[in-house]
Parts: structure tokens; C-alpha cells; sequence
């Protein structure tokens, strides 16, 4: 474990929407030149990272289904959306001096590696940064989902659940509601007994089954990586048992 550190081996799971920043569509420069100094950052503490990121700043499967292509069509080219967002970041953090590596669940060996669970865990115990793209490799499954099974895969200590200038869990939506109370701490069963709309219940269900806490935080706020690894209360822990 690295000194003064509370997690060994984080996944990061970052949406392709908080690539954008303020824009409609792709990536913001700025935003993701931020995202690869937390993570320079974070990994500088000795913490092993890997990082699942979507791909909805580029396509969304729900897109597609709308405009009449089949639903698992579209997911693999959700799919691929993500992998571009994957090869990004590889080389924005190559850029910062962070080793890094793209795994992906399709197969195109002239720019990734195929994802293989035992050569992963390998890089993160070499000090790289390990990014897997193209989700589960399946249709109709989320990012979500593929983020709560590569951590229970790599045996992650915890999932880092990234959000866009919200804070953590809330009663309500905070942005419609302004009486939405947030939560510092929440069990996998409540969760899912509330419908909280967090992550998708299945990759909730993957956590729990696996005991991997999920930590809600706004991505936004500069050092909120590092806080969580050094065991700082930042956003909203989600876990088992009865308490935080």
C-alpha cells in the first residue's frame, strides 16, 4: 500500500459527456488536459489507475436507436466512441510523462491491446496507467456496467464515479430541486432500493458482489482524486454495511 494512501488500485469511471466542457459535441482541450494532471497527480502518489471512460460526447447507442438503427448496431459504435476517447487521454498523459496503456473489448491490435485481465493487472503493478475502451465488447450493456466489472476484474479497492459539478449523491436532482439534501454515505442496497440514478443497478449489483465502494465526486473540483486516495471525505461513499 502506498504511505498515507487509503486505496492501492482505483478504477476511474469518467463519462464522454465531461469531456466536452462547455461545448456540444467532442472533447475540450482544457478539460481533458485537466483530467490527465489529477490523474499525473494521483498517480505520482504510487496508486495503481486505471480508467473506463463512455463515449457520449462522440455517440450515444440511445442516438442511433432514435434515428432507426438496430440497438446493438448502435452500441458498437458507441463502442468505438469510446475507444477514440481512450486513445485521447493515452496520449495526453503520455504527454505528461505518464506511462500509459489502452486495452480494449474489440479487437484492433494496430492501436490497442486486447483487453487480457492477468497482462492489465501487470501494467498497474509496473506503474502504468491502464484505460479500457469499447466497454464490455457486448451490446446492451453500459459503461457503467463495463467499469464495475474491469475493478472486480482487476481486484480495484474502489471505484472513483466522476460527475460534472455534482458533488456526490443527493435525495434529488440538485440542479432541478434546490432542496435536494446530498448523502455522505449510502449501502449498495439502498441505492438500489431508492432508484437513485448513480450508475446503472447492475453495475451496482456487480460492486456489492464484489464489495468495491463507489465513490461519487465532482471531477471539477481541482485535487478531488488525490483527497480520496489519502482517505479525505470527498462526495458520497457508497458501501456495505451500516455505516460510513
Amino acid at each position: 500500500m502506498p504511505k498515507d494512501c487509503k486505496y492501492r488500485r482505483i478504477l476511474l469511471k469518467l463519462s464522454g459527456e465531461a469531456l466536452m466542457g462547455q461545448a456540444k459535441f467532442g472533447i475540450d482541450p482544457e478539460v481533458i488536459g485537466g483530467i490527465a494532471d489529477e490523474l499525473r497527480n494521483a498517480h505520482g502518489l504510487g496508486v495503481q489507475i486505471a480508467v473506463v471512460v463512455g463515449g457520449g460526447n462522440i455517440f450515444r447507442g440511445v442516438q442511433g436507436s432514435a434515428w432507426g438503427m438496430d440497438k446493438a448496431a448502435a452500441d458498437y459504435v458507441g463502442m468505438l466512441a469510446t475507444i477514440m476517447n481512450a486513445l485521447i487521454l493515452q496520449e495526453v498523459l503520455n504527454s505528461k510523462g505518464v506511462e500509459t496503456r489502452v486495452q480494449t473489448a474489440i479487437a484492433m491490435p494496430e492501436i490497442a491491446e486486447p483487453f487480457i485481465r492477468l497482462r492489465a493487472i501487470r501494467h498497474l503493478q509496473k506503474g502504468r496507467v491502464v484505460i479500457f475502451g469499447g466497454g464490455t465488447g457486448n451490446p446492451h450493456v453500459t459503461t457503467d456496467t463495463a467499469a464495475a466489472l474491469r475493478a472486480a476484474e482487476i481486484k480495484a479497492d474502489a471505484i472513483l464515479m466522476a460527475k460534472n459539478k455534482i458533488d456526490g449523491i443527493y435525495s434529488d436532482d440538485p440542479r432541478l430541486n434546490p432542496n435536494a439534501k446530498k448523502i455522505d454515505w449510502i449501502s449498495f442496497d439502498e441505492l438500489i432500493r431508492q432508484g437513485l440514478k448513480v450508475m446503472d443497478p447492475a453495475a451496482v449489483s456487480l460492486c456489492q458482489q464484489n464489495n468495491i465502494p463507489i465513490v461519487v465526486f465532482d471531477f471539477a473540483r481541482t485535487g478531488s482524486i488525490q483527497e480520496i486516495i489519502t482517505g479525505i471525505k470527498v462526495g458520497t461513499l457508497v458501501g456495505a454495511g451500516s455505516g460510513g
